[in-house]
C-alpha cells in the first residue's frame, strides 16, 4: 500500500499515550482514576488546529475481566473529553474494544478498530493515516493497514515495538510535532 505524502487522519492510544498508564495488571476504572500526560492535550490541540481528523483507539480488556463496565468506561471517555475540551482540544470520534484476548478482530493488535473508524467515515485513507501508541500491538494494528506508526516512551515496550514502527518519540507532544511535519 503506497503513502502519501501528508497525513490527515490520526488515530491516538489512551493509556500510556493520552493518560498516565496504570501498573500491568490494573485498570483506569473511574473517572477520578485518568490523569493526562504532562503535553498530552496541547498535542491533541495542536493535531485539532492543523485540521486533522483525531480518534481515539483504546483496549479495555478490564470490561472482559469484569473489572469495570462499558458506562464506566464511557464515564472515563467523558472525563477525558472534559480535560482536553478544558485545554482546547477535542477527539473526533473514540473507539473501544472491552474483550479479552482472542475475543474478536478488534482488539490491537487486530485492526478492527481502525476498521470501525473507516466503515464510519468511509473517505479515510489509511494511506495518510497515523497511529500513535505506546506499545507493540498499538504498531501492528496501524502496520496490517499500511498507517504510519509512531511509538511513544521508553523501556521494554519501546524495544520491542521499536522494529514495528516508523518513528519512536518521548512524549505525545513529540508526537503531535512530528505528525506535524507530515500533515
Amino acid at each position: 500500500m503506497a503513502r502519501s505524502s501528508t497525513v490527515r487522519w490520526v488515530f491516538l492510544d489512551r493509556d500510556g499515550t493520552l493518560n498516565v498508564k496504570p501498573p500491568d495488571g490494573e485498570y483506569v476504572e473511574r473517572p477520578e482514576g485518568l490523569e493526562l500526560l504532562p503535553g498530552a492535550a496541547e498535542a491533541v490541540e495542536m493535531l485539532n488546529r492543523a485540521g486533522l481528523w483525531t480518534g481515539l483507539v483504546t483496549n479495555q480488556r478490564g470490561v472482559a475481566l469484569g473489572r469495570m463496565s462499558l458506562a464506566s468506561v464511557e464515564a472515563v471517555h467523558e472525563r477525558l473529553v472534559g480535560l482536553l475540551r478544558a485545554r482546547g482540544a477535542y477527539l473526533d470520534a473514540i473507539y473501544t474494544c472491552p474483550h479479552g484476548l482472542g475475543e474478536c478482530d478488534c482488539r490491537k493488535p487486530e485492526p478492527g478498530l481502525l476498521l470501525r473508524a473507516r466503515d464510519e467515515h468511509p473517505t479515510l485513507d489509511f494511506a495518510r493515516a497515523a497511529i500513535v501508541g505506546d506499545s507493540p500491538s498499538d504498531m501492528q494494528a496501524g502496520r496490517a493497514l499500511g498507517l504510519r506508526t509512531v511509538l511513544i516512551g521508553a523501556g521494554e515496550d519501546v524495544r520491542a515495538g521499536t522494529a514495528e514502527a516508523d518513528h519512536v518519540v518521548a512524549d505525545p507532544l513529540a508526537a503531535a510535532r512530528l505528525l506535524l511535519t507530515m500533515a
